[in-house]
């Protein structure tokens, strides 16, 4: 027994080997550094392009000019083709021509449609539908009076209600600076007197008289003219009594090319 105790405790005890702690053997990421080069590239290639389209256009010719001489003439495109840059204008304090017609037209259509919708008033008030009529054309304003309310037959009296109609006519006109032209205008009717020898002398004296009445009313005479058409430009036929009656009347013309001239005049001092 002692032997066998003896000989169980001289048997060596094996010991477990130590395992070493394995290193972390896994290889680095080369490709980070790639790819921080290309991105860093690419932002440095979008830097430029942003800095030179929004480069003045002096600015630009310098530095294409710079470019040139270092790397030749047909390295660096021209600005605009469709390889180059395209440059963006630098907007001009100056209104351009196109852009100063454009508002005189608006200003022009604007004082048209004004003086119209006065008039317009005026009818409406003293219900003069028929009688007074205005119209807006490509040639400028026209207000139209018929014969019947202002003179009596053959004549140029004015009548009691042609007298207050083109006074409160006038009341509008005053205040606009623009030149005006009153057109007298017969039927084909023809007349012979001692006054009017034809429709010619009938027409302008019928014009004339309502100048007349206007100045007196605040018009201004500077802007102010009459001129007599007898019966060479109807509006209607004259074969009939109502057509001759629409042929019988007197124009007040504003003149779209008269008003424009105001209106530069006005923007030229």
């Amino acid at each position: 027994m002692a032997e066998d105790t003896d000989t169980q405790a001289q048997v060596p005890t094996l010991a477990r080997p130590l395992q070493e702690d394995k290193a972390d053997t896994r290889k680095p990421a080369t490709w980070l550094a790639t790819f921080a080069d290309l991105v860093t590239l690419l932002m440095c290639f979008f830097v430029l392009l942003f800095a030179m389209s929004t480069t003045q256009q002096e600015t630009y010719k310098e530095l294409v000019k710079s470019l040139r001489s270092a790397l030749g003439a047909q390295t660096v495109p021209e600005a605009g083709t469709r390889e180059g840059l395209t440059m963006h204008a630098v907007p001009s304090e100056e209104p351009s021509e196109n852009q100063q017609i454009d508002e005189l037209g608006g200003m022009i259509e604007k004082e048209m449609d004004e003086i119209v919708s006065e008039v317009r008033e005026l009818v409406l008030f003293n219900k003069l539908g028929g009688e007074v009529s205005v119209v807006k054309t490509e040639s400028g304003v026209v207000i139209t009076m018929s014969d019947l309310l202002l003179f009596s037959e053959g004549g140029t009296r004015l009548s009691d209600k042609g007298l207050d109609i083109l006074g409160k006519v006038a009341s509008v006109l005053s205040k606009l600076a623009y030149q005006v032209k009153i057109k007298g205008h017969t039927d084909s009717s023809p007349i012979s007197s001692a006054f009017y020898p034809s429709n010619w002398e009938l027409s302008a004296a019928r014009a004339a008289r309502v100048v007349r009445l206007l100045v007196a009313n605040g018009v201004s005479p500077q802007y102010i003219s009459a001129e007599g058409y007898a019966h060479y430009h109807p509006v209607a036929t004259n074969d009939t009594p109502r057509g001759r009656a629409l042929n019988r009347r007197v124009e007040i013309v504003y003149e779209r090319d008269s008003i424009a001239r105001q209106f530069a005049g006005m923007n030229s001092q």
